[in-house]
């Protein structure tokens, strides 16, 4: 059988984590940040999980990660 090949795309947005769930960063980051709370702001830098319902499709798009 073939290797599998890893979705860029995905690959270049999410990392998976020791417990094997899948890291992403957050939306909302990225401009008119004027109008948004620094709290706001803060929790937006720290990175998210994907959720349940998503894990497994996106683990199937990176499969040697």
């Amino acid at each position: 059988m073939s290797k599998l090949k890893t979705h860029k795309g995905i690959s270049k947005r999410m990392k998976k984590t020791s417990n094997g769930k899948l890291k992403r960063s957050k939306a909302f980051r990225n401009h008119i940040l004027t109008k948004k709370s620094a709290k706001r702001k803060r929790g937006l830098r720290q990175p998210g999980l994907v959720h349940e319902s998503m894990e497994k499709k996106y683990s199937k798009l990176l499969p040697y990660n």
